[in-house]
């Protein structure tokens, strides 16, 4: 998967200009200097961590700052109109738009043997596809970002009629959601997993063999769709998504000591892993829609720290929520072995944490010490502190968008800011 994704991304570059991008660093304090930041200019990466910076355990961690936020001073009043007190759900929003899509998809993932149809079709069945996340913050960006063009888009070919602005976007809405569902069922047999979404998992149900098809199967499906797009640089960016998935579920299964505990290494395997798709799936919807590069920027930074803001939440939930609300195994990452915010802060304030992970969570009674050490701990309240942070950069990212007096891209950033509010407030 990762040739072919690579394949994808050296056809996409050597006929469309890469574009630089400029990320902001940022070093969150540990509790006893919190009062000091750190902001610093980066170039944007797309490789695992430079092995040229040091890792500093747990003492010290970087998360990803929106270089536009070096500049938000001037427009921290959010935008706003007679309607902005209203309460919206983003979701009803684009509810209509959501259900033509599901149709869509379930046509797309059709398959001639009828094993594989079943099996491919798994989450995409009427009750079972989730709340389509990531296909509504797409939908609503598509509005928000519907600002004035102020270049021309990119030149189609002339035995080529060019698809409906807004149809193309919902195709990428689509494509992600299929990237999404196959690193779903990829993970859950990596895992051995044998719930997902509050049913049995594809894995659990058909098979191993078979979930890896199905997965293979829905990333064939998104490449179809991605290339029909006729965008260079889309598919650039959507390739490497799926590069980025496999990297980081190979950085979770290969860590060394030092690595499982380095909040660094962490925070880029969450943005590999989960962050990664959201953010360039952003991006792309601006990219469709000829938008600056400064605008793509924006609207890539608010999905990179929603996305991050997403997984901090599922990260403190492994530990407080419950099977039935979560729709998976509670505790299922630190039984995995897997260490997440929680337990690296808890290794800061107690690190006699240290030595009980590294004799790894095989044994349960060392499982119930890490949670003791997490009860004494402000792990959880950190790890969520660090989601807040995160989901205001997010909002930050859609305050800064070009002004607009549209009511319905108002509306539609107001929902996005609605939800990075409903994602560190969640509870499932």
């Amino acid at each position: 998967m990762v040739l072919f994704a690579r394949g994808l991304y050296r056809i996409a570059r050597a006929s469309a200009r890469a574009s630089r991008c400029q990320w902001a660093l940022s070093s969150l304090q540990s509790p006893r200097n919190q009062s000091t930041q750190l902001l610093e200019s980066a170039t944007h990466f797309y490789s695992p961590i430079d092995s040229s910076q040091k890792v500093l355990g747990c003492r010290v961690f970087y998360s990803w700052v929106s270089n536009a936020l070096a500049n938000v001073g001037h427009q921290t009043q959010r935008q706003s109109s007679p309607a902005a007190e209203e309460k919206l759900d983003p979701f009803s929003l684009v509810a209509d738009e959501l259900s033509l899509l599901a149709n869509r998809l379930r046509t797309m993932v059709v398959a001639e043997v009828p094993k594989l149809a079943s099996a491919a079709e798994y989450f995409f069945k009427i009750g079972a596809e989730g709340k389509r996340f990531r296909p509504t913050v797409l939908l609503l960006m598509a509005t928000a970002i519907d600002a004035p063009i102020l270049r021309p888009l990119p030149d189609t070919t002339v035995d080529t009629l060019p698809m409906e602005l807004r149809t193309r976007q919902q195709c990428v809405a689509e494509i992600t959601e299929m990237i999404h569902v196959a690193s779903l069922l990829h993970d859950d047999v990596l895992d051995d997993a044998d719930t997902r979404r509050g049913v049995g998992s594809l894995n659990f149900v058909m098979g191993n063999k078979l979930a890896v098809l199905a997965g293979d199967f829905l990333l064939s499906r998104a490449c179809v769709a991605l290339a029909s797009l006729k965008n260079t640089e889309v598919v650039s960016l959507l390739a490497r998504v799926v590069e980025h998935l496999v990297t980081g579920e190979t950085m979770q299964m290969t860590t060394t000591s030092e690595q499982r505990c380095s909040m660094e290494y962490y925070m880029q395997k969450t943005y590999y892993k989960t962050a990664s798709l959201i953010s360039n799936s952003c991006k792309a919807i601006a990219l469709l829609a000829g938008q600056t590069a400064e605008v793509a920027m924006l609207a890539y930074d608010y999905g990179k720290n929603l996305g991050l803001a997403f997984q901090l939440i599922d990260d403190v939930l492994d530990f407080t929520g419950t099977s039935a609300s979560l729709g998976k195994g509670s505790l299922s990452d630190i039984s995995h072995g897997i260490i997440t915010a929680p337990i690296l802060f808890a290794i800061e304030e107690f690190p006699e944490l240290r030595s009980i992970v590294d004799r790894g969570f095989d044994n349960p009674t060392n499982v119930d010490l890490a949670l003791e050490y997490l009860g004494k701990s402000k792990g959880i309240e950190r790890t969520r502190e660090l989601a807040t942070m995160h989901a205001n950069l997010a909002s930050a990212a859609i305050d800064s968008l070009p002004e607009s007096d549209d009511e319905n891209v108002l509306k539609s950033r107001r929902a996005l800011l609605e939800l990075t509010q409903r994602v560190i407030t969640r509870t499932k």
